[in-house]
């Protein structure tokens, strides 16, 4: 494994435990398509949550790019078509309606300092 995918795992664990932490259900991780991957499906309460992850390691003198700045429009638009393929595929096919709270895509940002825990931001509703 590359160190940028091992990096990026990482990131997801963490991400998956503050998620669990925060009360909501882990569904289902890493799910891939012809049309590309969904890092994390959760469910909180009544809504199904699509969540990007984003892993940045923090460089020398604290420098770092923002983990949250990677999502681009085009990033959005290609998570909400993902996340209308996961929904016809994987919920609909198991409970014949979309979920009644409805669907959301959030962010969570990890960003591991060169010392210390990871510094997490979970962005909700992000696109």
């Amino acid at each position: 494994m590359s160190a940028r995918k091992a990096l990026g795992r990482y990131g997801e664990d963490v991400a998956a435990r503050k998620l669990r932490q925060s009360g909501m259900a882990v569904l289902e991780r890493n799910w891939r398509c012809a049309e590309g991957e969904l890092d994390i499906v959760a469910r909180d309460k009544d809504a199904l949550v699509i969540c990007e992850v984003k892993t940045r390691r923090a460089g020398r003198g604290g420098t770092f790019e923002h983990p949250m700045s990677a999502v681009t429009p085009a990033k959005s638009a290609r998570l909400r078509r993902l996340a209308s393929r996961w929904l016809t595929e994987r919920w609909l096919s198991r409970y014949g309606r979309p979920p009644c709270g409805g669907v959301r895509i959030d962010l969570v940002g990890v960003l591991l300092p060169e010392r210390g825990a990871p510094l997490i931001q979970h962005a909700r509703g992000v696109a």
